[in-house]
């Protein structure tokens, strides 16, 4: 009969465990997992992405409800342990079950550390530990502005960063002079804080707080020095304590942990303890990877095989802190008897810090570049000498030598080194996945092992051990998709579209083989494109696949509100329009009304129940301001009132902004037509532009006067109205026809080549078949604003997509 062993806590340390467990004992217990959350286990390291919108709850799954039942294994969720009784070896919970055991292992892990302040115990004030705080910041955003995060590490950095993606005002609370100052050194940490506060973060740094105040809910904090900040909601990420609560109940021995020995035995017979919950020889850790060396040892006690015990880790922090890479380990704070080599790049946001002492690497710091992280992880941990080539530690061949290849440093590393911290992952079991199952491509280990699948920073690593094992010509490239659901690029796809005549989503999806059955945030809205530039006729325009301010028709502001931008072409309005606009502001109490950079009026701060009613009550075409369409067409007074003109700029304008309007382009599409090189209307920085000139026209492709700052390119230069219509029809229907989705034309024309767009556009029949197809899209296009009137429109199942940020309105 098998022994009977219950693991209580479903989170990544104990199931880590009894993974192991199962690959060295797989039918030697009958076992039984309880979990507090109603969740089956799950990567608490993504968080951060759920938080972001990056993922969802399926996406961070480390082993889904089949896993458990392929495994025999019984899951108990949504109920919680409260007591053990050793002499009887039973446990029970707070839901009623009455469990026995053999075995027990106590997983319990840590809770977040809550400051005890007054008013810490208000509405608005969390933590951010599992997926219910995502959900509580992710629900509070739709209503509220202003958040606080209380914390400066790694959690509250990420807290923050997701909380900017809900389009919150985010502000960084920090007792010390610098944030992460448990991994980085003040260089590293000023050159990420830097970076951060471009993203939109900001900083209040030695502060600390000394109240939370606000009536019924949370609406700021007071610090120690006076200051005061508003808030809508606090999160405090200051720091984990472990959860002790069931090991004093069980009269387990405790210190600021669960006191274990070396085979993470607690003082109980028959218990152990595994995780944040655990402090061995003094030091409670916080990290996958030593938490998953401790489960290694109780699976192979558990087992029945020999093991040397766990004698407490070397720790390194390798991660990715809102898209900066980042990586620390041992001493790296500069103090007497310590020398140290650096490299700082400004340009590159790149800096590395090597710190020597008696011939030895005792500590690392790197940011923006972390290819060297393993080598030098390796050095702290092995003590080797580099007494005389110290220089060649970081700077390879112009500090005196060279640098070993990657394959040459996966070749020095021993099997139980640790590749993919954030699942524990090491080299032998990467080498026995290629060995054992063929795997051959990062793809292929990521699959088999995990390794790779959280924050991605070891994936270079695993493309090393890969070339160890199979060579370089062994190794195979996989090559990258529209997105991770498929490997087929943008040009496949299209082609299979028309080959294959697939005229939805799901089509593609279930004919294409994609991985991921529903699609993602990248693929759904491409495909939605795709399809409707291929079959215009039989495609029905797929609602579900676009992003909020598309189905809404207006964008959604930082507050939750709308903002409403009504159609002027060319930038000209009527006295009646302006009436019209006006009532209805006034009707709708519009918080703000605003000229845009495209010519046009903004009314700002609508909220959604009212965004029916108010574009029925303007009657006015959508200006498309959160569109991938034609967005503007500026221009200027031209002839017809500017004494250097040469040409009608605002006709011409016009003509159009009213021809081309509700054309659906791979990503946006801005024009403007300037009636003399003066070139007021700033024709020569949009996706097309006109100037006109003595006897004609000179059209310019591929600007952006966004973040990425490009010139047009001339195109050509024509003589009529009838040419300008002509070509521009011709450009917009190619670009739409070999553009990727959301790629704009300055990004398009660097790939294709401006010579390319030329000759395709050279020969007036081939311009003429191009703009007949145009024409037969513009011929099925409709105003779909109009859309949002029916209730259905605004209340139609969403499945949520990553693209939530408001769309510019210039």
């Amino acid at each position: 009969m098998k022994k009977k062993l219950v693991l209580v806590g479903n989170g990544m340390a104990g199931v880590n465990c009894i993974e192991q467990l199962l690959k060295l004992a797989p039918n030697r217990y009958d076992i039984t997992i309880i979990g507090s959350e109603p969740h089956p286990n799950y990567n608490r390291i993504l968080l951060s992405s759920v938080l972001a919108g990056d993922a969802d709850m399926k996406d961070i799954v480390i082993n889904d409800w089949s896993w458990y039942e392929e495994n025999h294994i019984t899951l108990h969720t949504g109920q919680t342990v409260n007591a053990v009784d050793s002499e009887r070896k039973i446990i029970s919970t707070d839901g009623g079950l009455k469990l026995p055991y053999d075995e027990l292992i106590i997983a319990t892990g840590s809770n977040a550390f809550m400051l005890p302040v007054p008013g810490a115990d208000k509405p608005g004030v969390i933590a951010f530990r599992d997926i219910k705080d995502c959900e509580t910041m992710m629900e509070t955003a739709k209503s509220y502005r202003k958040a606080v995060v209380i914390g400066g590490g790694l959690l509250g950095l990420e807290a923050a960063r997701g909380l900017l993606n809900l389009n919150m005002e985010v502000t960084v609370v920090h007792k010390h002079p610098y944030i992460m100052e448990r991994q980085l050194d003040y260089t590293a940490s000023t050159m990420l804080r830097t970076e951060l506060e471009q993203q939109g973060m900001k900083f209040l740094l030695s502060k600390n707080t000394e109240t939370i105040y606000g009536k019924k809910r949370v609406s700021g904090l007071r610090f120690t020095d006076g200051t005061e900040e508003e808030a809508d909601l606090v999160v405090m990420a200051i720091g984990i304590r472990p959860n002790v609560a069931l090991a004093r109940q069980a009269g387990i021995t405790i210190n600021q942990g669960i006191v274990v020995n070396d085979f993470l035995e607690t003082n109980l017979p028959n218990v152990y303890a595994v995780g944040e919950c655990v402090e061995h020889r003094g030091v409670a850790y916080g990290l996958v990877a030593p938490l998953y060396e401790q489960g290694a040892v109780i699976a192979k006690r558990l087992a029945g095989l020999e093991t040397d015990g766990y004698h407490g880790s070397v720790v390194s922090t390798k991660l990715k802190v809102s898209g900066v890479d980042v990586f620390s380990a041992g001493v790296y704070a500069d103090r007497p008897g310590t020398r140290s080599i650096r490299v700082q790049d400004d340009f590159d946001g790149v800096y590395k810090k090597v710190v020597i002492q008696d011939g030895k690497v005792i500590g690392a710091v790197l940011f923006g570049d972390i290819t060297d992280s393993s080598r030098l992880f390796k050095m702290i941990r092995t003590g080797e000498d580099v007494t005389g080539h110290e220089k060649e530690v970081l700077l390879g061949a112009s500090g005196g030598g060279a640098k070993k290849s990657g394959a040459d440093m996966v070749a020095e590393m021993p099997d139980d080194e640790i590749v993919c911290g954030c699942n524990g992952i090491s080299k032998g079991a990467i080498v026995s996945a290629i060995n054992e199952k063929g795997c051959s491509s990062v793809n292929d280990i990521k699959a088999c092992t995990k390794a790779g699948g959280s924050c991605g920073g070891c994936k270079p690593l695993i493309g090393d051990v890969l070339t160890y094992v199979l060579g370089a010509d062994g190794v195979k490239t996989v090559k990258e998709g529209i997105c991770g659901c498929t490997t087929l690029g943008r040009d496949e796809v299209v082609e299979s579209i028309r080959s294959m005549h697939l005229t939805t989503s799901k089509e593609v999806m279930n004919v294409l083989g994609w991985s991921n059955t529903e699609g993602c945030s990248k693929c759904r809205p491409a495909l939605n494109y795709y399809l409707g530039m291929v079959w215009p006729d039989d495609h029905e325009d797929e609602r579900e696949s676009r992003f909020v301010n598309e189905r809404n028709h207006a964008n959604i502001q930082k507050d939750g509100t709308y903002s409403v931008v009504p159609r002027m072409y060319g930038g000209v309005t009527t006295p009646a329009d302006l009436q019209r606009i006006a009532n209805v502001a006034i009707k709708y109490d519009v918080p703000l009304v605003k000229m845009t950079g495209g010519q046009r009026i903004d009314l700002l701060g609508v909220k959604k129940e009212d965004l029916p009613k108010m574009w029925e009550d303007l009657d006015m075409p959508s200006g498309y301001a959160y569109g991938k369409t034609l967005r503007t067409v500026k221009t200027c007074v031209g002839e017809t009132f500017c004494r250097f003109g040469t040409q009608d700029a605002m006709g011409m304008g016009i003509k159009m902004e009213k021809k081309f309007e509700r054309l659906p382009t791979p990503a946006k599409f801005k024009m403007a037509v300037s009636g003399c090189p003066r070139n007021c209307a700033e024709a020569t920085i949009k996706d097309f532009g006109v100037v006109a000139i003595d006897g004609g026209w000179e059209l310019y492709v591929a600007g952006n006067g966004g973040t990425k700052l490009r010139g047009c390119d001339l195109l050509t230069k024509v003589k009529t109205e009838d040419d300008v219509m002509e070509w521009c029809g011709a450009y917009m229907q190619y670009y739409r026809e070999t553009g990727k989705y959301n790629e704009r034309t300055s990004e398009w024309l660097e790939r294709i080549g401006l010579d390319t767009v030329k000759a395709a556009l050279e020969k007036q029949e081939d311009r003429l078949a191009l703009v007949a197809r145009i024409e037969h899209s513009l011929s099925l296009t409709k105003e779909p604003w109009k859309e949002i009137i029916e209730e259905k429109a605004l209340n139609a199942t969403y499945v949520p997509l990553a693209e939530e940020a408001p769309a510019s309105a210039r």
